[in-house]
């Protein structure tokens, strides 16, 4: 006989009767352990009886109904209920707390869990997002749709539970900026969550930082040691790490400073001489360049070779002369589409826009507009490329503040098929 879906919210409080027939309590929760590769089992039932609540086995479980929960057994083990490492309980854990909806990337609100019968037990299967009404008189008819487990990750915010629940997340399908949009809306213990998970890998870690918007950075890393904060910067991009450098108090900055790598050091603290609203602020240090007797195919090989510079600064190769100033800049896509025994010489613009650094940031950003450039060379005043501004970077810097403060628009963490 099959058994229909359930819902919590329909078991929660239900009357727990003993194999004799008796009342012996309520329903109070249901204990699942989470798993990465398949939706949760229930392990167990907590039962109020009296003031207080105690554990039963799901395996004494002989049947539960919207009405009423059945136990083969008279015989319960009456010690106060505590939870054991790993287990998650879905009343105080999930319903009515919010959730990651991996596929598009956003928080919601879990309202209900469904639950099915199977071969292999109970399972929490689903999950309804949606908010009940309070004035509902034809509930026969109410369509709320019930959407997989396995698209939510839960937000559990209990620390016991965290090791069992690591491996093998959907949050491994999320990008840096969409983690960078969750933590911006979640509350701390939310954040501490994510936080956590992003922690594992440093190289993720760093590029959420480096999303993140100013306030939300300078109040994580409030938090953070001073050993911690280097850490994160040291593996940050420059000017990322020398923006989010200048924003902690000024007590910290030469202590966090100090810590970190020689080289990413050197670079931060080129960087900290420019204003954050000019050219010099802006710019990257990434960029490449060779002399005008090179060879398109010699400067592609360099470029190929360039894996730990910023992508997005890899956009054009600048030529110099012997004393180092930019005599000529070619795009990436002009490079490949010419003969590859081509001199820079012969196919750079001899005349590339450029910034100094203290341009404004408004300047740039047109300049970059005008003229249709993924890349903005700075120059000193003797025309030596000191760093570069892309694009991403300019975007930033002009959208307005109170833009970034709407409400975000859930972004999909996978391609939306379209029928």
């Amino acid at each position: 006989m099959n058994t229909p879906p359930l819902k919590l919210s329909a078991l929660l409080k239900n009357a727990v009767i003993d194999a004799k027939g008796l009342q012996i309590g309520t329903l109070a929760d249901l204990i699942v352990c989470l798993n990465p590769d398949h939706a949760p089992q229930l392990s167990g039932l907590v039962l109020r009886i009296g003031s207080g609540t105690v554990y039963a086995p799901i395996s004494i479980v002989l049947s539960m109904t919207s009405e009423r929960i059945t136990l083969a057994s008279a015989r319960l083990d009456l010690r106060p209920f505590e939870r054991r490492d790993g287990e998650v309980l879905l009343r105080a854990d999930v319903l009515g707390h919010r959730m990651i909806d991996i596929g598009h990337a956003a928080l919601v609100r879990a309202y209900d869990v469904q639950l099915e019968h199977n071969a292999q037990g109970w399972t929490a299967t689903g999950v309804d997002t949606h908010k009940a009404r309070r004035l509902n008189f034809n509930r026969d008819h109410e369509t709320h749709p019930v959407r997989r487990w396995e698209d939510f990750e839960p937000l559990i915010g209990h620390t016991d539970s965290l090791a069992s629940r690591a491996g093998g997340t959907g949050l491994d399908r999320l990008k840096a900026p969409q983690f960078a949009d969750l933590i911006e809306e979640a509350t701390t213990d939310e954040q501490n969550e994510l936080l956590n998970h992003v922690h594992g890998n440093p190289e993720l870690e760093a590029d959420v930082f480096e999303e993140l918007d100013d306030d939300s950075q300078s109040e994580i890393l409030a938090a953070r040691t001073n050993r911690e904060t280097a850490a994160i910067l040291g593996r940050m991009r420059p000017d990322d790490a020398a923006d989010a450098l200048m924003d902690l108090p000024q007590d910290r900055r030469t202590d966090v400073l100090g810590l970190l790598p020689q080289p990413q050091r050197a670079r931060v603290t080129k960087l900290l001489g420019f204003h954050d609203a000019t050219a010099g602020g802006l710019m990257g240090l990434d960029f490449i360049q060779f002399p005008p007797d090179t060879t398109i195919a010699l400067a592609l090989t360099a470029l190929s070779r360039s894996t730990t510079s910023q992508p997005e600064a890899l956009n054009v190769l600048f030529s110099i002369d012997t004393g180092g100033r930019l005599v000529g800049s070619l795009g990436l896509v002009q490079a490949l589409q010419l003969p590859q025994d081509t001199l820079l010489l012969h196919a750079c613009d001899p005349d590339p826009v450029f910034a100094t650094p203290g341009d404004d940031v408004v300047d740039v950003t047109n300049r970059m507009a005008d003229f249709n450039l993924l890349l903005l060379p700075v120059l000193d005043p003797e025309g030596r490329i000191l760093g570069v501004v892309t694009v991403d970077d300019a975007l930033e810097a002009a959208i307005p503040q109170d833009w970034r403060r709407r409400e975000a628009q859930p972004h999909p963490s996978t391609p939306t098929n379209h029928h």
